[in-house]
């Protein structure tokens, strides 16, 4: 990859398991070696592009296949796209897979769902306990963890830092000029 070959990073995870913060990180890494970046996260185009999908199973393909649609769009304007996406199975990753190609690196952001709930940033865990958070991954409704993934960053083991210096390590060599 060089300037002219941009990428898309497709962070995934659990909601709490870190892929906002470190989507943040790896967004100013790029900025800061002169990329142009595109930053999706799924709750901003849940509350734009995807305003209207709730959280069934059909609502949650084509809630990624325009995430995945839009990171193409950015990948065709010689950007290079940080996604943040629970992306909760493994047909949805496939989708993604399809709809971007080899320009695509999956990195699954690991936190067990005890450590994600003790985060709890949004307080989704807590609503989903009280009832008033239906679907949550992970709660009452399925996540299957990757059988495979470019990187996995294991956020219960280690700070933000090591676990964002871990991504950055990962993202150096496939950028020529982005050390």
């Amino acid at each position: 990859m060089n300037r002219e070959s941009p990428h898309v990073f497709w962070l995934f995870g659990l909601s709490g398991a870190g892929k906002s913060t470190l989507a943040g990180h790896l967004s100013q890494h790029l900025r800061s070696a002169g990329r142009s970046v595109l930053a999706l996260d799924g709750d901003d185009l849940r509350a734009g592009l995807c305003t209207g999908l709730g959280f069934s199973d059909d609502d949650r393909t084509e809630n990624l296949r325009r995430a995945a649609e839009t990171a193409k769009l950015g990948l065709a304007s010689n950007l290079w796209v940080v996604a943040a996406f629970i992306t909760p199975l493994t047909s949805h990753r496939r989708l993604v897979a399809g709809i971007l190609g080899a320009n695509l690196s999956f990195i699954y952001v690991s936190a067990p769902l005890e450590i994600c709930r003790a985060r709890d940033v949004k307080g989704l865990y807590a609503g989903a306990k009280a009832g008033t958070v239906a679907r949550l991954t992970g709660v009452t409704s399925g996540f299957e963890p990757p059988a495979h993934a470019d990187l996995v960053v294991h956020t219960d083991l280690e700070n933000v830092a090591a676990s964002a210096g871990h991504l950055l390590d990962f993202v150096r060599p496939r950028s020529t000029s982005a050390a």
